[in-house]
């Protein structure tokens, strides 16, 4: 056998030996194998923004799934979901924005793997120290008091606001004052720390979020209609059902549970009832 023929052989070997090591590499890494990372496409309100961003690095470095999230005003983000046909998880700040998905086909409701995760109190965040002395919903509806709020058309807790002005009969005098109708709910939290206003109508949990620059004012409970809560739901463009599902789950477990707790978000119903016993909670089954 001459030297060139030998050399052939040992070549061919070798790349046979090379593509059997290489499968073995692929089928042990799975999806884990590199360019093709599993991965989950969240469309979520801004309302949770803090807490799905540190699950999401917690996630990733335990699971190995990479979490692209797509943050904004709950009705702005089910809008570009529903224009694009893409999205894993859809997790609005309020229920009404769920049960929107719903009518539009972007969710269903129905087949299950729907979570929530936690509640939340519509309530007056001002400036630390609260320097304008604002005490209650009327005041801002005193001459030269700077208010923000949501944008009721696409924001949830900016729906919020409009609705539990309206119900106190307060929503001609108190509009006045409006000067910003911020695009998502981290845009109306952040007018209190820029100092672009006196107060805004926001969720509890925003006072928690810059807790140095921010006070909270507790609306008299008597006049908060409703508590919202965030839950979030399996898409109908899912591509990867499975990792999905596992971040759904991820959100409610313990480990997370913690987070949401660190950021004052209420874990419970009845936590959050402390601070509006009346309130209505629209039930995950009525969506």
């Amino acid at each position: 056998m001459s030297q060139v023929t030998k050399f052939h052989k040992a070549m061919v070997l070798t790349f046979i030996v090379g593509v059997i090591v290489g499968a073995l590499v692929v089928a042990r890494l799975g999806p884990y194998f590199s360019g093709n990372e599993p991965k989950v496409i969240v469309f979520a309100g801004a309302a949770s923004a803090p807490v799905l961003e540190e699950a999401a690095r917690m996630f990733e470095a335990r699971y190995r799934v990479k979490v692209e999230l797509r943050l904004g005003g709950s009705g702005s983000v089910l809008s570009a979901m529903k224009i694009s046909k893409t999205g894993d998880i859809f997790i609005p700040g309020s229920p009404e924005y769920l049960a929107q998905a719903a009518r539009l086909g972007v969710v269903n409701i129905t087949a299950g793997h729907v979570r929530i995760f936690a509640y939340l109190v519509p309530a007056i965040i001002v400036q630390k120290g609260n320097p304008k002395n604002i005490t209650s919903l009327e005041d801002l509806a005193r001459p030269g008091i700077r208010v923000g709020i949501g944008d009721p058309k696409s924001v949830c807790v900016g729906l919020y606001a409009k609705d539990l002005l309206e119900r106190s009969g307060l929503w001609e005098n108190v509009s006045r004052n409006i000067i910003v109708y911020a695009q998502s709910c981290d845009a109306t939290a952040a007018l209190i720390p820029a100092k672009a206003v006196d107060a805004i109508i926001g969720w509890h949990v925003f006072q928690a979020w810059t807790p140095d620059k921010a006070d909270i004012v507790w609306i008299t409970p008597s006049k908060i209609p409703k508590i919202a809560y965030i839950a979030g739901a399996v898409s109908v463009f899912v591509e990867d059902r499975s990792s999905a599902e596992a971040f759904l789950d991820f959100l409610s477990s313990k480990n997370v549970q913690e987070i949401w707790t660190k950021y004052g978000y209420f874990a419970t119903e009845q936590d959050a009832k402390m601070h509006a016993p009346n309130a209505e909670i629209p039930p995950l089954e009525a969506l």
